[in-house]
């Protein structure tokens, strides 16, 4: 059976592009007749406050998107012994090693960079004897990086098509353990996709470029990875990225203007799936569901539709 997900991060209210993605990954799992799991991404507990997550579980159920999967909600910051064991298959292999680099030495302006402004890991402390690690351990916890392969990996993205990357070029060793001890969140969402037995991810297009080194991980770790939709980001509309900071139309306050089926008949007209912005309820939107109708490219939120 298909089981999609919800993966939301509660350091705040969900704002429309939250919701947006939340409302096409329930009604991809629902058009096959599937179902949707919720994991609360809290693996940083300090901007992650447990009081919204609990919000953005009453939101999707007044929404009439809650979740229906067998297993209860998911709290990332609940399974660290769990990561803590895939973490070590990886250790085992040789593949990790500790980095002391300072965020201001990752963001030089001489680091190497991709087209998109993302800086590429330059290995700096890949090679870094026992005693010289001892050494800066003295006054520098270190964070931890796993080692990449010059390979490419490539994947067929269910709403984008073929995407691919070098992982050497195109993004270099990456953190999966910050120097506080938290787990990264590449290594938290592989082993907690798969063991929930999520079988399709639907997310924005921002984490398009974080798919090959998931995938990669997948397979160092002997793990089965899930069929990936990337959908394009909801814009205000002066062009700026909504964001949870900035209050940008949050559930808060829509909650306070609308009904859940002005909201989601709304956001179905904005991804294509209605010609008008009339009332609909998400069940009401399954039979016509199609990702051929969802947009490839940013969505501009159409002045005065919220």
């Amino acid at each position: 059976m298909t089981a999609g997900r919800y993966a939301p991060s509660p350091s705040g209210r969900m704002h429309l592009g939250n919701l947006m993605c939340c409302l096409l990954a329930w009604l991809s799992a629902k058009s096959k007749g599937g179902q949707v799991l919720l994991r609360i991404e809290d693996l940083d507990t300090v901007r992650c406050p447990r009081v919204y997550a609990d919000a953005i579980q009453d939101d999707l159920a007044w929404l009439g998107l809650a979740a229906d999967g067998p297993t209860p909600t998911v709290y990332q910051s609940e399974r660290s012994g769990i990561y803590q064991q895939y973490y070590d298959i990886l250790l085992k292999k040789g593949l990790i090693y500790p980095c002391f680099c300072s965020r201001s030495q990752l963001h030089a302006a001489s680091a190497p960079h991709r087209s998109d402004g993302q800086v590429v890991y330059a290995g700096t402390c890949r090679g870094l004897s026992d005693a010289e690690v001892a050494r800066r351990s003295l006054t520098r916890a270190p964070a931890f990086r796993v080692r990449v392969p010059d390979e490419e990996i490539a994947f067929i993205d269910g709403h984008l098509g073929r995407y691919a990357e070098n992982l050497a070029r195109d993004c270099g060793d990456f953190y999966l353990r910050r120097a506080d001890g938290v787990f990264a969140y590449q290594l938290a969402v592989v082993v907690d996709d798969a063991l929930m037995g999520v079988t399709e991810v639907v997310r924005g297009s921002d984490l398009l470029s974080s798919t090959p080194r998931q995938l990669w991980l997948y397979r160092e770790l002997g793990l089965t990875a899930p069929q990936f939709y990337h959908l394009p980001l909801l814009l205000a509309p002066d062009g700026r990225r909504l964001s949870k900071r900035d209050g940008d139309q949050s559930l808060e306050n829509l909650r306070a203007r609308y009904t859940p089926q002005e909201i989601i008949g709304k956001l179905a007209y904005v991804c294509g799936l209605q010609d008008t912005p009339a009332p609909a309820t998400p069940q009401e939107l399954v039979p016509g569901f199609s990702w051929d109708k969802v947009p490839k490219q940013d969505i501009l939120l159409p002045e005065g539709l919220f």
